[in-house]
């Protein structure tokens, strides 16, 4: 960390996403590609710089809600288009240089010490392909990188190659301030080649040396399709992690998990869940297709078919099927199913009967249900906030209930049923 200062690129527009937003912006399992790319360079280095262009405050400002120790420039793409141009008039202060790419999000820090191990003026991620179509070659021999050529200025022979530039660098910072005012943008696609720079100090006898790499781990992300594929890598990644912690998962392929997601315990995730960012799971059991939003679940059992929505706290809960809470507090609750509880505090021993909803928004403003211990809300209830049940209450099937309730009381509000004799027949004879 004390000699590594790590450049972002993170410029580019992304026409094959073929979308609005900037692409190192679009989001893999919670979170924005970029987001993960810094994420990992801080474990390396104290001194990171993203370079910016396309849209560039909408970058700056979204990372800048994670990070706030990043220096964001802005490329001069007008006159210094390309990848060479990218880190021109960037004045690392360490002594090693490491260049990675904004739409990288499954680099492991891990994976880039390995370049800072190397002694070696320069050293290049090479990745072996079968397929290396659309990609720069590299030319090794010797355990050294004799040439570099981008694939839209390359012979058919060259074309022929396997090995292909992975897109990180190390430079030692020296090399890179020398050689980066020498490029030039003479080349098919008029632009600043950061493999210049390479091709450059190789040609003056400095040392250039490859590592090979895992595919997997620096892949780029070009195209929806691409995003889709990288998604399933860092799921894979995600609940390899817990599983290795303990956490049951049951067909682990159908679950879906946020990066951020924290599950600790004796757990149990069905099927067919789904778990958003900020949720915080321990020693529960979630069943098949549940969803949980930014909300803790603690010695609880939710679902199958159940939804926690954000701002949610449930200690010693069981929520069951179709029922959806929403920014409430239940401790030692029992909401078996269909029902709705939001913007509520229920306490222990509370039984809430199939159909019960708290009516808590009058078309202006939200308000809050307090719910006490060992009250028993019957089926088909409806309760419109704000309004207190105290402790030990009875609340009858099919009452709404729009006042409060005094401890040990029994609440009841429904019409004297009617019954006419003989209607059926009436009815169907006319």
């Amino acid at each position: 960390m004390i000699n590594n200062s790590v450049i972002i690129l993170a410029a580019g527009k992304g026409t094959r996403m073929k979308s609005t937003l900037p692409k190192v912006l679009h989001k893999i399992s919670g979170f924005e590609m970029l987001y993960f790319v810094i994420k990992e360079a801080k474990k390396l280095s104290d001194d990171i710089t993203v370079v910016l262009f396309h849209e560039a405050e909408s970058v700056k400002k979204s990372m800048q809600n994670y990070f706030e120790d990043i220096n964001f420039v802005i490329q001069d793409h007008k006159n210094y288009p390309g990848t060479g141009g990218a880190v021109m008039n960037i004045k690392p202060k360490h002594e090693k240089v490491l260049v990675l790419n904004g739409d990288m999000p499954l680099i492991e820090a891990k994976e880039l010490e390995k370049f800072t191990e190397i002694d070696s003026d320069i050293v290049m991620s090479v990745i072996k392909m079968d397929d290396s179509s659309g990609y720069g070659r590299v030319v090794i021999q010797n355990d050294e990188v004799v040439k570099i050529v981008e694939e839209k200025d390359a012979t058919q022979r060259e074309k022929e190659i396997k090995t292909v530039n992975a897109g990180i660098y190390l430079f030692k910072n020296e090399i890179l301030q020398s050689y980066l005012p020498k490029l030039s943008n003479d080349n098919a696609q008029k632009e600043y080649y950061l493999t210049d720079v390479v091709e450059l100090a190789k040609n003056d006898g400095f040392k250039v040396a490859p590592l090979f790499v895992k595919e997997e781990n620096f892949k780029g992300v070009n195209s929806k399709y691409d995003l889709s594929c990288a998604e399933e890598i860092m799921q894979h990644r995600i609940k390899k992690t817990f599983m290795s912690n303990g956490v049951t998962m049951r067909l682990p392929s159908t679950i879906y998990i946020d990066a951020d997601v924290e599950i600790e315990g004796e757990c149990i995730i069905e099927n067919g869940v789904t778990l958003h960012s900020g949720t915080k799971i321990k020693n529960s059991h979630i069943k098949a297709n549940s969803v949980i939003e930014e909300s803790e679940i603690v010695n609880s059992t939710i679902g199958p078919i159940a939804r926690v929505r954000p701002g949610c706290y449930l200690y010693d809960t069981h929520i069951g099927n179709f029922v959806e809470i929403k920014k409430s507090i239940l401790k030692g609750v029992k909401a078996g199913h269909l029902s709705y509880l939001g913007d509520c505090e229920i306490d222990e021993g509370t039984n809430i009967g199939a159909g019960t909803i708290t009516c808590n928004y009058d078309g202006k403003k939200k308000y809050k249900t307090q719910i006490g211990k060992n009250v028993f809300v019957g089926s088909d209830t409806q309760i419109v906030a704000p309004v207190v049940i105290e402790d030990e209450v009875l609340i009858a099937a099919g009452t709404t209930v729009n006042r409060d309730v005094k401890k040990g009381s029994l609440a009841i509000s429904r019409t004297d049923m009617k019954t006419v004799d003989g209607f059926f027949e009436k009815f169907f004879k006319e």
